[in-house]
């Protein structure tokens, strides 16, 4: 069964070694770079790592309360801010995992919906979230579409 571990001083390195498949790198960025987020904001950044048995095979990282629109400070939103499962772990539930923890989480917290973006190409992982029951809300984040999911 997979579980969620904090990122430590003893676990880093290893997580800055998770990598996705080489066609999916445009789609998602290092864990290093989600890291560095993290540690810049980490009054909002929940990074984790997914692992099962004694091995990583993949990391998240949720968000919990940011300001969506400077212009409307009460749009205050949490969800998915980025899902990396390592190649040779993918198609065996660890992303669905990964996102019906930060459900959870968002639950937990109080919160009634979760957020993410991604890039709506072909080769992108629209079908992956819009399978798990993601909905489009019609916004777009830079070149990202936005979708919306439920907690309950």
């Amino acid at each position: 069964m997979p579980r969620l571990e904090t990122i430590t001083k003893d676990n880093v390195e290893a997580a800055c070694r998770v990598s996705v498949r080489p066609d999916q790198e445009k789609f998602s960025s290092p864990v290093a770079w989600s890291l560095a987020e993290a540690y810049a904001q980490p009054e909002v950044a929940w990074p984790r790592l997914i692992v099962e048995g004694d091995e990583i095979v993949g990391f998240l990282m949720g968000f919990f309360d940011i300001v969506w629109d400077p212009a409307r400070p009460d749009d205050r939103r949490s969800g998915l801010w980025r899902l990396n499962i390592a190649a040779a772990h993918q198609g065996r539930g660890y992303g669905r995992f990964a996102v019906q923890a930060v459900r959870d989480e968002a639950r937990r917290r109080g919160h009634d919906r979760v957020y993410t973006t991604w890039d709506p190409g072909p080769d992108g992982p629209e079908r992956f979230y819009l399978k798990l029951g993601f909905q489009l809300t019609g916004e777009t984040s830079g070149d990202e579409v936005v979708g919306v999911h439920s907690t309950h």
